[in-house]
């Protein structure tokens, strides 16, 4: 377990060399509010997150309310996969993250991005052979990927869905559940300016170690159980030195959940026939009804789940472990509601960027003025 109780995050990214101008395919997204900038506008600005269980892209311009979306990708590669046994990266995972990362690559340089930023999470900072990886991903596609530690992964989890966290509450508690990891962000709100961050803390479980541990293709409500015992007994310390409770127990605080294990249980909480972020992104969800859906996904038999159409086969197994992480969060803490985020350390990292370049854009005004 890592606490501290102050945020961090890098506000950089690195620079991206002129390649040739493809066409990208928007989606009309708008992300975090951002500044931009009349020269930085028709500019393009690209993000990965590598994962444990994900590899995910964002390439987005500056827009007067955050930034526009002009292409994305996202591939479940279980990176990951068999490191809670191994303490090693296996080579298929890493094949098959590669093939992903190649696919990124080639986004990245179709957009012209005028700066990019690539990281890597958990699975990477707990294998032996995390920079071996890292060299190879390097030589192959000519991304250089940063293992960042949990407390930037956490501000960055921060900075991408914090213009979710509802004003009129006085605090949140912002989950991100990983693969590997889950990051917990206690926050206070401030009128007219970021939440301000009064604590963090992230566990060394993800649904894929949880999964890895317990099962995930049928599971017993024993097994379930400890897995959301698991879970529980990693929270405590966080309430001994947050005393979350009691300002839960006002009515004055709200959870915001970001994660595919939040977003797909939130579809299947609002009966969708297909996954829809527009939908999605933004959802409230009362914290009384999270443990009905997980009673009836963990109901479910693996093909049962698999056949979801918001679930899916590459989810059908994680997603118990998610729902038990879930289960035991909501359980430790009295909050009435809980809001959705479809969004997370690639919105944070665009906003920092655009941010970044924005600032330093209007002090050069200043300057020359």
């Amino acid at each position: 377990m890592v606490e501290s109780m102050s945020g961090g995050g890098a506000s950089g990214g690195s620079p991206a060399p002129p390649v040739e101008q493809g066409a990208a395919s928007a989606d009309g997204r708008t992300g975090p509010s951002s500044p931009a900038t009349s020269q930085a506008a028709s500019q393009a600005y690209a993000a990965v997150d590598l994962g444990t269980n994900n590899c995910r892209l964002l390439i987005a311009q500056p827009a007067a309310t955050g930034f526009r979306v002009v292409d994305a990708f996202s591939r479940i590669v279980r990176l990951g996969e068999g490191v809670e046994h191994t303490g090693r990266l296996s080579d298929a995972a890493i094949n098959r993250t590669v093939s992903a990362l190649r696919v990124c690559a080639t986004k990245i340089r179709r957009a012209n991005a005028l700066r990019v930023r690539t990281v890597a999470t958990e699975a990477c900072r707990r294998a032996e052979n995390g920079q071996d990886f890292l060299d190879r991903v390097q030589r192959q596609t000519g991304i250089a990927l940063e293992i960042i530690d949990p407390q930037e992964e956490a501000a960055l989890a921060l900075a991408g869905c914090s213009p979710l966290v509802d004003p009129a509450c006085t605090n949140a508690l912002v989950f991100d559940i990983g693969g590997g990891s889950t990051e917990l962000i206690w926050v206070e709100t401030v009128a007219g300016a970021p939440p301000r961050l009064k604590g963090w803390v992230s566990l060394a479980l993800g649904v894929v170690t949880l999964t890895e541990r317990h099962g995930g293709n049928e599971v017993t409500p024993e097994a379930y159980r400890r897995m959301v015992e698991t879970v529980a007994d990693q929270l405590e310390a966080f309430e001994d030195r947050h005393g979350i409770r009691e300002a839960a127990s006002s009515g004055g605080a709200h959870f915001l959940g970001t994660s595919g294990t939040v977003t797909t249980l939130a579809a299947v909480h609002l009966g969708l026939p297909r996954y829809d972020r527009s939908q999605v992104d933004g959802a409230w969800i009362p914290t009384g009804e999270i443990s009905q859906i997980s009673d009836m996904l963990s109901g479910m038999s693996f093909q049962e789940r698999a056949n979801h159409p918001c679930i899916r086969r590459a989810r059908a197994d994680l997603v118990i472990a998610g729902c038990a992480i879930m289960e035991a969060i909501i359980a430790a803490w009295p909050m009435a509601r809980l809001r959705v985020a479809d969004r997370g350390l690639r919105e944070g990292m665009l906003t920092q960027m655009m941010t970044a370049d924005a600032d330093a854009a209007a002090a050069a005004a200043a300057g020359a003025e």
